[in-house]
Order: structure tokens, then C-alpha cells, then sequence
């Protein structure tokens, strides 16, 4: 259960963090106004909060390993929304970046 408990984590802190850097993206590079990026900041800092409730304690494996997750999340968000499409080579990349994930959390270590 912690595992799913750290994923959904994950997927939460992405959502937050890579909708709050598109809304203030919005708000500035297409002129949509304060309140698209005043929505972007509130939305960053919900990312950095979602991060402290990870279950591991150390700091820089959490950002470490949520960077793979950012990757991948953010190619998933610029197809939902902007239209990207990704080739094979940031699918390719994306894939290792989970795995590196998978890797840095999940693998077994001493207790």
C-alpha cells in the first residue's frame, strides 16, 4: 500500500506542479492575465507541499526520483492539452525516466 500510497503522490505533485507552471505559462506567454498565473502559483505551491507527504524522509531522493516523473507527466499533459505529439525518442526517454523512478524509490534497501 505504500507503494501505491508514493505513486498516487507522484501523479498528484505532477498534476500540480506542471498545471501550475502551464497556467502561468498561459497567463504570460498568451496573455490570459493575473489570474491564470495567480492560479499557476497557488497551484506551485501545492506541488511543494503534495512532495512532504511522500513517505520516504529524504528530501533529495523525493525530488530526485519526481524529476522522472515530471518528465513523463509533462509530455502526457502537452498531449492532453497543447496537442504535442510525442516521437518515439521522447516516448523512449519518458521510459527511462521511469524507470530511473522505479529505481530510486522502490528498490529494495537495508533497514
Amino acid at each position: 500500500m505504500t507503494v501505491l500510497r508514493s505513486v498516487a503522490l507522484f501523479v498528484l505533485a505532477a498534476v500540480a506542479e506542471i498545471g501550475g507552471a502551464w497556467l502561468v505559462w498561459q497567463g504570460v506567454r498568451e496573455h490570459r492575465g493575473l489570474l491564470w498565473m495567480g492560479a499557476g502559483i497557488v497551484a506551485l505551491g501545492l506541488y511543494g507541499f503534495v512532495a512532504t507527504l511522500q513517505p520516504d524522509a529524504n528530501f533529495g531522493r523525493i525530488l530526485a526520483a519526481y524529476g522522472g516523473v515530471f518528465v513523463a507527466g509533462s509530455l502526457l499533459w502537452g498531449m492532453a492539452v497543447d496537442g504535442f505529439r510525442p516521437d518515439r525518442f521522447d516516448v523512449v526517454g519518458a521510459a527511462i525516466c521511469l524507470v530511473g523512478v522505479g529505481v530510486i524509490m522502490y528498490a529494495p534497501r537495508p533497514a
